[in-house]
């Protein structure tokens, strides 16, 4: 087993990596809007290259002023002109910068618009080639959060940060061609006085990426903590146990620990930076007592002092800045590397599979199958055997975590079986192609999403070619028992359900179980029906009513049923009762009864509480 990373290591091996991130936030950038990012390179080079020339063209007003000053009156004119000329022209240049620093604010914040939505879509297009196992895993959740919580915004800040370099290192080389007549000794000290001050940065830029990292839980802890508390599915139940002062607490615990923290790298960062940055200012002032005494002695002219201290000032502006840029990008690079991990994480190859399987009308047969979740010492089924011919039902009775809602995950192609195999037609599910297969089945699960959309929308959710037909919407409610209230809602189909939007209504849980089992019989290819406990919400009476109304609707079809209301279940043609992950008990409800086991132990218990 090769041996983990240090923080150390992968840090250094990041650093490396920062104009890879660097070219690759340049092609998103590039990929969001040519046109943008076009502009953003010409506002670069004009505003890169202007302030040298507005330096020397200070220098030569400055000259001419001095000459005009020391001369006849005849040459005054001459000299009084020249300087409004380079005036003139200083207002020019000054006007163009300012043009091109709003020009890249202005194609910056158009392109931050654009690009985060486009890394937003990028996280959610990869999230929809996941399989469940990476959404069940905590560490890869992890590193969805942190992708979405930063990653949106770091590319452009990282092509910003590039272009700065490349607008400093333009300002630098024409800096760096006047100040070369001074004395090459002042590029050194230009370099050497703004180093201290980048050492700590890209310090500090590491260790805050780390502490992001490593409180990643923490965080959404508390993301977590804020839904209890101020989310209206949630809120009932905190109200109703009087949770929300510890709920509170628990929050700002973990608030005073993740800002003990940060407050700790903050001081750090500034108390390093304000001691370095002396550093910086005595350098500065020591090149400005320099030029001072070459002016006094008559090495440089007045003009020149005023250019070379505007360069220096300027030149030491751009080496901080080009460098707290890198350190920068050094950073950008590391919360980038959240995103392209996130993006790069291996997903199983789709294949184009097969429509139909060898043997039609088959059914469904589990053989042997076995399936253990990833991070489990314990498998959840173990050499499960079942054929459901089609027209035929069966019911799944069992204590919780028996396995009954894995089996359907396994059939639903959520998950493949660990040892063993599931085939539908002769052919094994793996074999098929996915958009055939899912078209074949429907679902209702326990925890089926409560849609913030129309009622119309929450049953066409059941198909999605089919999401926006009333016809169909109307069809599926009649056969899911949910017309009878649908009418009474004061705009039909149309209605706005949850309390997330304005004008929404609020339905009780059994109606909203109606709604689930509608949006399972818009499926009208689906010859495979599964409700894994979907009324549990509906007293006794309407559950059977709606079981025998569903019997008789799915009579040509393979039909699963989760409940444990045995008044429901004996409608099945096969019950089989699951325990620990195996299939403890099989047959008719009167065979089972007959065998006097665990299933007619618990239909009694049942029986007799309705007595």
């Amino acid at each position: 087993m090769k041996p983990l990373a240090s923080p150390k290591n992968t840090l250094d091996k990041n650093m490396l990596g920062v104009f890879r991130y660097s070219r690759r936030a340049i092609e998103l950038v590039w990929q969001t809007s040519p046109a943008l990012t076009l502009g953003l390179a010409l506002a670069t080079l004009i505003a890169g290259v202007l302030p040298a020339a507005m330096a020397y063209i200070g220098q030569l007003i400055v000259d001419a002023v001095v000459a005009a000053m020391a001369r006849y009156q005849q040459d005054q004119v001459l000299h009084y002109q020249t300087a409004l000329n380079y005036v003139v022209l200083e207002g020019i240049l000054v006007l163009a910068v300012a043009a091109a620093q709003r020009a890249l604010t202005a194609q910056k914040a158009i392109l931050q618009g654009l690009l985060g939505q486009k890394v937003n879509l990028m996280i959610l297009e990869k999230a929809q080639t996941l399989t469940l196992s990476h959404f069940e895993d905590s560490e890869f959740y992890d590193k969805l959060v942190q992708a979405r919580r930063e990653a949106s915004s770091r590319p452009l800040a990282l092509v910003n940060k590039t272009f700065t370099l490349l607008q400093n290192a333009l300002s630098l080389s024409s800096f760096a061609v006047l100040l070369w007549h001074f004395s090459p000794w002042a590029l050194v000290l230009l370099v050497c006085g703004a180093l201290p001050a980048f050492i700590a940065e890209a310090k500090f830029s590491g260790d805050a990426f780390l502490m992001f990292r490593w409180r990643s839980p923490e965080v959404r802890q508390q993301n977590y903590l804020e839904t209890l508390l101020a989310r209206e599915d949630n809120i009932k139940e905190v109200r109703l146990y009087q949770l929300g002062e510890r709920f509170l607490a628990r929050y700002a615990t973990i608030f005073a620990t993740l800002f003990k923290e940060s407050k700790r790298l903050i001081l750090r960062r500034e108390s390093w930076g304000f001691a370095l940055g002396v550093i910086s200012t005595l350098v500065f002032y020591g090149a400005y007592a320099w030029i001072v005494r070459d002016t006094i002695i008559g090495v440089i002219t007045l003009g020149q002092m005023t250019m070379y201290l505007l360069l220096f000032r300027q030149g030491q502006g751009a080496v901080s800045t080009s460098l707290t840029a890198i350190s920068g990008m050094y950073e950008d690079n590391l919360y980038l590397s959240n995103l392209y991990d996130y993006l790069e994480q291996e997903t199983p190859q789709a294949k184009a599979g097969l429509l139909v399987g060898p043997v039609p009308h088959d059914g469904i047969r589990f053989e042997q199958v076995s399936f253990q979740y990833p991070g489990s010492d314990k498998p959840a089924l173990s050499e499960v055997t079942l054929h459901i011919r089609p027209g035929r039902s069966l019911a799944i009775v069992g204590e919780n975590g028996s396995g009954k809602t894995t089996l359907i995950k396994l059939l639903t192609r959520l998950y493949h079986p660990t040892e063993g195999r599931i085939l539908l037609d002769g052919l094994d599910l793996r074999e098929w192609n996915e958009a055939a297969l899912l078209t074949r089945v429907g679902v209702i699960f326990q925890d089926f999403v409560r849609y913030q959309f129309t009622v119309g929308e929450n049953i066409g959710a059941g198909d999605n070619a089919r999401f926006d037909d009333e016809a169909g919407w109307q069809q599926a409610a009649a056969l899911g028992k949910a017309t009878d209230f649908i009418e009474h809602l004061s705009q039909g189909y149309q209605t706005q359900l949850g309390r997330w939007f304005k004008g929404g209504q609020e339905l009780s849980g059994g109606q909203w179980q109606k709604i689930a089992l509608a949006r399972a019989f818009m499926r009208e290819d689906a010859d495979i029906l599964v409700l894994d406990e979907p009324t549990a919400a509906m007293d006794a009476q309407a559950e059977a009513n709606i079981f025998q109304h569903f019997q008789a609707h799915t009579k040509d079809k393979m039909a699963i049923l989760i409940s444990h209301r045995f008044s429901t279940v004996r409608l099945a043609h096969e019950i089989i009762v699951m325990e620990q992950g195996h299939i403890k008990e099989r047959g008719t409800h009167d065979a089972l009864l007959a065998q006097q086991g665990q299933y007619a132990h618990l239909f009694t218990l049942q029986a007799e509480g309705y007595r």
